[in-house]
């Protein structure tokens, strides 16, 4: 065979590899109950990378990488290196919808960023007029008015009742609703939330309260950062304290936490190595959870919003399924984009709007891609080799890079043992 032609055969058999190995899962690939589920009416944000701002899933499957779980009926879902921030794969991810008590992870990271103004052993006398503005059929932990209360019992029962009355007496102390729902608000920007709009500190149904699976996984990442966020998102069970009664020692009962995947119910088995993170319910909302979990050293986390499956507990079903693909797929898949820094937080790319993966190429990737088409007189080949030699260059650069990201603690062995 001549020289030339072998190596035409070569050149072109290598573009088309490349062209399996970095291309999203085709709709023949996808579940078919996806054509049913409904889609985002109107453009998603690109934060993170321009592949998140796509509809439908999204995924870029490599050599011996397992195929996403079927049966996925979340509106939106991600499932994200909690280290790295690498995106493994995502559907809708940037959808705005509302978010339940998941949204009580930006409550927690944004009182948790000022811990000297509510430290833990700080008591608090709470009053009627802090409960009165609870919303009628919320999930509460049972807080008294005229009684004491430490801060940390009031964390306990946001994070393991997910009680709007803590909610808001901590927003009290914190200087009213109006003050929590502002600092919130800008504490999402800060993070790059920019699909989240906070009405109320709970994540009650309120309208224009909306925010998404890539922003609650921001909010996860972020509170993960901190001590007292990971130890109160990894406590299965504690001890709450009761109604005081004239003459007789004050009553404790026990609190466990809502969490499934950490606890356990009929139907579903702890996950191994879920280490938190929040779970939530409403009408509008439907069922929403986000959760971490570690294994061999690979920290994974996870968010699934609204499944309409009829299957009991379907949101934790459908969060350890994506969690098991992720941690068998990982290091073979090419990320769909990243989970960006805070503005903040210098990691040398800029502000953090594009990934630094390589998860996507940029317009002058696309631009010289074109410009090889035309030469090439093959568009499929000559693009595949341009957005190849595009990948490349940009994956090179992220070697320095993404040892400059943002960090995230270990999470499992630092916390206390249960």
């Amino acid at each position: 065979m001549p020289a030339l032609k072998k190596t035409v055969l070569t050149v072109t058999s290598a573009a088309l590899l490349s062209m399996f190995v970095i291309s999203p899962a085709s709709a023949a690939d996808k579940d078919k109950t996806d054509d049913k589920q409904p889609k985002p009416t109107q453009r998603m944000s690109q934060v993170g990378g321009e592949q998140l701002g796509r509809v439908g899933t999204q995924v870029n499957l490599g050599p011996g990488a397992p195929v996403l779980p079927k049966g996925l009926t979340g509106r939106s879902w991600i499932v994200a290196d909690a280290e790295n921030g690498q995106v493994l794969a995502a559907h809708n991810s940037h959808w705005r919808l509302p978010p339940a008590s998941t949204l009580k992870m930006l409550f927690a990271d944004t009182l948790l960023t000022q811990p000297e103004l509510l430290p833990k052993s700080k008591t608090h006398d709470v009053t009627d007029t802090e409960l009165a503005d609870v919303g009628e059929g919320s999930s509460l932990v049972g807080i008294k008015e005229d009684h004491t209360y430490t801060v940390h019992d009031l964390w306990l029962g946001v994070f393991l009742r997910s009680g709007n009355d803590s909610v808001h007496v901590l927003s009290s102390m914190f200087g009213g609703v109006a003050r929590t729902v502002d600092a919130m608000q800008e504490h999402a920007e800060e993070l790059q939330a920019l699909d989240t709009t906070v009405v109320s500190p709970d994540g009650y149904d309120s309208p224009r309260q909306v925010s998404s699976a890539y922003d609650l996984t921001l909010f996860a990442r972020s509170g993960l950062q901190k001590p007292d966020f990971r130890e109160y998102a990894a406590t299965a069970s504690a001890t709450f304290p009761g109604e005081k009664k004239k003459g007789k020692k004050r009553e404790t009962f026990e609190i466990q936490n809502t969490n499934r995947l950490m606890t356990g119910d009929i139907g579903v088995d702890p996950y191994k190595g879920i280490a938190g993170v929040k779970n939530g319910y409403t009408t509008h909302a439907g069922n929403t959870f986000t959760g971490v979990a570690e294994r061999d050293g690979k920290v994974l986390l996870v968010t699934v919003m609204n499944p309409s499956s009829d299957e009991s507990h379907a949101v934790y079903k459908e969060a350890a399924s994506l969690l098991d693909w992720g941690f068998a797929a990982s290091g073979k898949v090419t990320p769909v984009g990243e989970l960006v820094p805070p503005k903040s937080v210098d990691t040398g790319a800029g502000k953090g709007a594009q990934p630094a993966s390589g998860a996507n190429t940029s317009k002058q990737d696309r631009k010289d891609a074109k410009a090889v088409a035309a030469d090439t007189g093959s568009s499929g080949v000559g693009i595949a080799l341009a957005i190849v030699g595009g990948l490349l260059v940009a994956l090179s650069a992220a070697v320095f890079l993404v040892n400059r990201r943002w960090p995230l603690p270990d999470l499992v062995r630092r916390l206390p043992r249960r």
